[in-house]
């Protein structure tokens, strides 16, 4: 099983197979525009746009599960985050990452990468690395700033060179 076996909505409402990221190394972070750690958004931003052309991509999932940091509808948060962060990575539908509600995705890389005090998310910015084949090779707390993962995407991407 990988993470390519999963659906998922756009952030402006079309479904979208994971299985379109197939070859590429992903950071999957759940986000909230209104959260102490949205500065990060630049960072994520950064790192996307480093390595973008080189088999690498951010995808943006919203969630309001924490202290309500991200109370607006998909089409507020799609522009807060392109306004005040300059976002243009990809960003999906607003999701449960914890509970009954938490989505198929979110659940399938907790179980793949439970955090330090068990599988639940902590909080907001909570980042998962992919590697090429849709396996989760790390996971980081929202305190990880983006900087602090660069290197890990590059050791991923020199692995996709050395077999091109």
């Amino acid at each position: 099983m990988s993470i390519h076996q999963f659906q998922v909505r756009t952030i402006r409402g079309e479904e979208k197979s994971l299985a379109d990221y197939n070859n590429q190394v992903l950071l999957i972070v759940n986000t909230a525009t209104k959260c102490g750690f949205a500065p990060q958004f630049k960072g994520l931003q950064e790192l996307h746009d480093t390595y973008k052309d080189q088999g690498f991509s951010v995808l943006g999932f919203p969630c309001n599960q924490f202290k309500d940091q991200e109370p607006g509808n998909d089409a507020q948060v799609e522009q807060a985050c392109q306004l005040n962060f300059g976002v243009n990575f990809p960003l999906f539908s607003k999701i449960d990452v914890n509970g009954a509600d938490a989505h198929p995705l979110y659940k399938y890389l907790k179980s793949k990468a439970p955090g330090l005090f068990g599988s639940g998310i902590k909080w907001n910015f909570t980042k998962f690395l992919v590697d090429q084949n849709g396996q989760v090779i790390k996971r980081f707390s929202p305190t990880t700033k983006p900087q602090k993962i660069e290197a890990y995407v590059r050791k991923l991407l020199a692995k996709t060179a050395v077999h091109a």
